[in-house]
């Protein structure tokens, strides 16, 4: 939808002001044209006339004048912008290999950094950082979204050492209504490897709790999040896809149990590297199958001991992680889960190891299901061990799919729901600060002619009376306001469109906005009509 805007003035040449686009339409410019003079719609809302007594007064028409051509050559560059755009410039799973997903990533305690960062781009107003073993997505409010995500394409490349091309060939980009389901549809976990899984929705929590005080983590972003945060709630429970859904850390139990040969299961030694939220959903989906013990190496034994207090039915055991490569020895399957941004891993540690045996199928095997990986792929060049990624659980979710993607058919009708009223509220913004300027306009008025008013009564007048009048001022000066300040809230419940809303934001704005650069009484007549 576009809306055009024109404030003229009696007699003198209009002032064209350009469109400007909202939601996922790309901006454009309205024709320039002369307008006939004064401006009577039926629809609309301002109509200027200059007084009469007014153009008899040579110094009121100058001040008009002057008024008016300032208005001209500064209120309209504020509305020839295009509206802010939300856009959304992402990595996942589906589109980029963890080689370079793994170069991208963000650990959580450099969100802060990396919002401040971006927000210091030309272009960027607001922004968020979403990156998990999954996905890397940067989410931003930008002035120009051409320019922006220009801007956000060439710090991602600045920051991973991957060139821009390589960056563009496998990112996506969403803007306005298509980011906004984006975001819903991830929280919902409709865009996880594993479909429905419930991790995720606290990542997207997470990046709200970091966001908190981030000056850069502004309105419209962090209303984003937190809309993300009730959707996902809201299909888990109305659709129940989570139901029997497998997670990253299940799957990769999964995975090595697949790859073991079925009468070791029980007997496999295995080692857990890293004892946060993924270590210990591992470490739990183990004694779901059946495990009975496990070593944990970790950088601290507090939260192994927490892990032991809750899952009393299996034997885990400590070691620093000093104690690593020995505890590497010693084990049938290394799983690995920590936030280290090089690898734990590589070749020359792993070469001289002693066997596994036979029975266990006579490989040692690494599942890593960090972002950056913790284990180098060059360990598959061994005999003796074999390595899998995040990306290789796609066969072990693919079983269970089916029954989710009906699910998640349900949960889209949520989203749609939940998109058009963020939408909404977002759009409900934009004429906050003219129901503001509005409002002061008003109470401008009724106290100069107010105090006229009680300085004609004299000084004797009893304090009930002057009460009473202005109780009696303030009750019209609100009942006038009533209408407008309704036609400016509408959101899109009523018949009414945005574009009309937007267009009446705007011609006030403009004569608003004109008041407050002169110091003068403007001889207008300021006659508002609302249909």
């Amino acid at each position: 939808m576009s809306v055009s805007t024109a404030f003229v003035r009696a007699k003198l040449e209009a002032l064209p002001v350009r469109t400007t686009a909202s939601s996922s339409m790309s901006s454009s410019t309205a024709p320039r044209s002369r307008l006939a003079a004064p401006i009577r719609r039926n629809w609309g809302m301002i109509k200027c006339e200059a007084a009469p007594d007014a153009l008899a007064d040579p110094a009121n028409a100058a001040s008009s004048l002057s008024a008016l051509e300032q208005l001209k050559a500064s209120a309209a560059d504020r509305y020839t912008k295009e509206r802010s755009s939300i856009a959304v410039i992402g990595l996942s799973i589906h589109t980029a290999p963890v080689e370079m997903r793994e170069k991208l990533a963000i650990p959580e305690a450099e969100w802060p950094r990396a919002i401040s960062e971006l927000c210091d781009l030309n272009h960027i107003e607001e922004a968020a950082v979403l990156s998990t073993c999954n996905r890397m997505e940067i989410y931003v409010v930008a002035l120009s979204r051409h320019r922006g995500v220009k801007e956000v394409t060439e710090w991602m490349s600045k920051t991973s050492g991957i060139p821009s091309s390589e960056i563009c060939e496998h990112r996506f980009l969403l803007y306005d209504q298509d980011a906004t389901q984006h975001i819903f549809e991830v929280s919902a976990g409709l865009d996880s490897l594993v479909l429905g899984e419930g991790q995720i929705l606290a990542q997207v929590k997470q990046v709200v709790k970091v966001g908190q005080g981030v000056v850069g983590f502004g309105r419209n972003i962090s209303g984003l999040f937190k809309h993300a945060i009730t959707v996902g709630k809201r299909v888990r429970t109305e659709t129940n896809i989570a139901a029997g859904a497998v997670s990253v850390s299940s799957a990769a139990v999964e995975l090595a149990l697949m790859k073991l040969p079925e009468v070791s299961h029980s007997t496999a030694r295995i080692l857990v590297v890293g004892a946060g939220k993924m270590g210990k959903l591992v470490i739990k989906h183990l004694a779901a199958k059946g495990c009975t013990k496990i070593v944990v190496v970790n950088r601290s034994e507090d939260r192994v001991s927490a892990i032991r207090e809750e899952i009393k039915d299996v034997e885990i055991i400590y070691k620093p992680l000093t104690e690593m490569l020995t505890c590497t020895a010693q084990a049938d399957v290394v799983f690995t889960s920590t936030a280290s941004e090089t690898p734990l891993f590589l070749k020359e540690h792993v070469v001289d190891l002693p066997p596994v045996s036979p029975n266990a199928g006579g490989l040692r095997l690494f599942v890593d299901i960090s972002v950056p990986r913790n284990v180098g792929a060059c360990l598959n060049d061994l005999e003796t061990a074999r390595v899998y990624n995040v990306d290789d659980l796609k066969e072990v979710v693919a079983a269970n799919k089916e029954d989710r993607l009906r699910k998640a058919m349900e949960a889209q009708a949520i989203i749609a729901e939940e998109s058009k009223q963020f939408e909404a509220w977002r759009d409900s913004l934009e004429t906050v600060p003219t129901i503001k300027k509005l409002r002061a306009y008003a109470e401008r008025i009724r106290g100069a002619e107010l105090e006229k008013c009680l300085s004609k009564m004299g000084d004797d007048v009893p304090k009930k009376t002057k009460k009473g009048v202005e109780d009696l001022s303030r009750g019209i000066v609100n009942k006038l306001l009533h209408g407008p300040m309704q036609h400016l809230r509408c959101d899109g419940s009523d018949s009414r469109t945005l574009t009309e809303t937007l267009e009446n934001m705007h011609a006030l704005n403009s004569f608003l906005e004109n008041l407050s650069l002169v110091n003068v009484t403007l001889p207008l007549k300021f006659n508002t009509v609302f249909i």
